[in-house]
């Protein structure tokens, strides 16, 4: 695994967690949102969940779920991070944290310098931030939707917790993504995709080699 940390989500296949293992990836994410075409089901995730060796870090992303769906998620599935990605307030992020005794990592989405107080305000709260690109407005999905954003915005900026960079990033982009940003963790899920919710094992391999 390189010094840049990756985070391969919206596994869903045993091949997809077994490639994203080998290829050196530090995070795995399933996706509980059943408008993604990379929703799971809790027994799927649970089973691909228990597939992925140790250091390999399992995320599940929800998006403005309520306490009986994340009582589901976290009795369903061995987690090591929760990430929101919602419009959850900083009030709610920290209720989920306390409540389910995991990490819990906020997607901010930025479209220009207005969006990026709420970095900040999140870092009070949340373990990490999730620094992505916001979504066109009437967009089905909060992320995943293969867009970037103007890198510029948060070149040389400090925040007080450890932040992932996500939004449009392929093996073609990511190692000028991460230069431009000083970004020491990465996201992806579209980007090493041959469909929509159909991971490319090859994709992935040079998404990660890319970005160490």
């Amino acid at each position: 695994m390189g010094s840049v940390r990756v985070k391969v989500c919206g596994l869903r296949t045993k091949a997809d967690v077994q490639v994203a293992a080998s290829s050196g990836a530090a995070y795995c994410g399933f996706v509980f949102f059943p408008k993604s075409p990379r929703h799971l089901e809790i027994s799927a995730a649970r089973d691909l969940a228990l597939l992925a060796p140790i250091g390999l870090a399992k995320v599940a992303l929800t998006v403005d779920a309520d306490d009986a769906t994340l009582d589901a998620i976290v009795e369903g599935v061995p987690l090591d991070m929760l990430q929101l990605h919602g419009h959850e307030s900083p009030d709610r992020v920290a209720e989920v944290r306390d409540r389910y005794r995991l990490p819990v990592m906020k997607a901010v989405g930025i479209a220009d310098e207005g969006d990026l107080p709420a970095i900040l305000d999140y870092s009070l709260v949340a373990d990490q931030i999730l620094i992505d690109a916001k979504a066109p407005k009437g967009a089905a999905l909060p992320g995943g939707n293969g867009l970037a954003f103007d890198w510029r915005l948060i070149a040389g900026r400090h925040w007080l917790r450890p932040w992932m960079l996500a939004g449009g990033l392929t093996p073609d982009n990511v190692a000028e993504a991460i230069r431009r940003t000083g970004a020491k963790q990465v996201d992806v899920s579209s980007g090493v995709e041959s469909a929509p919710g159909v991971k490319d094992a090859d994709k992935i391999a040079a998404f990660v080699k890319a970005a160490g």
